[in-house]
């Protein structure tokens, strides 16, 4: 899969080019859209970016359990090596270096809340400018699906391409839809 982004001032014509791709077969998870007027996506009834998504969170979580594991090692290592755990046993030595990871873990959680989602830096000045982005993740066979719809709106703006969700979220959101549709 491959995620194509697109700039638009226009949420009518976001509107149109997702009912236009949901009924050319791109499936509803694989279209998103990214604005600063999130009452304005959701009466369109816009497939919208979660607001935590929005944000750095994620990234920022893994980096601090990463250092926070880190940080946990090294009180172990200490502590072993300087001969503590003998003296008192190791569970201080294990306490700390969980309260360690878990600080570490909660701190990068919050620095990470503060920033903009790396995938989305480069188009904050566009939504400061109150533009939206539509970002479409195409498998190969869709490509051309997309490029149709694409083209046949003059307003969307070409914003270049980037990762895209792993095919397996898409495929579940898809199948945890159907569920829920047909779940009593």
């Amino acid at each position: 899969m491959k995620r194509h982004y697109y700039i638009s001032d226009d949420l009518d014509d976001l509107e149109v080019i997702e009912q236009q791709l949901e009924a050319a077969g791109v499936s509803t998870p694989q279209i998103h859209v990214l604005s600063k007027d999130d009452s304005g996506v959701q009466q369109h009834h816009l497939h919208q970016v979660e607001p935590v998504l929005k944000k750095d969170v994620v990234k920022g979580t893994k980096t601090g359990a990463v250092v926070g594991a880190i940080g946990a090692v090294a009180v172990l290592s200490l502590a072993w090596k300087t001969g503590l755990t003998e003296t008192y046993t190791w569970v201080p030595a294990i306490f700390l270096s969980v309260i360690i990871l878990g600080f570490c873990t909660w701190e990068g959680g919050l620095i990470g809340i503060q920033e903009p989602h790396t995938d989305f830096k480069r188009f904050q000045e566009d939504l400061r400018q109150g533009k939206h982005i539509l970002f479409v993740d195409a498998d190969p066979d869709q490509e051309s699906i997309l490029k149709n719809v694409v083209t046949a709106h003059p307003k969307l703006q070409d914003a270049g391409e980037g990762a895209s969700t792993p095919r397996w979220v898409v495929t579940a959101q898809n199948k945890f839809a159907r569920f829920m549709h047909f779940a009593p």
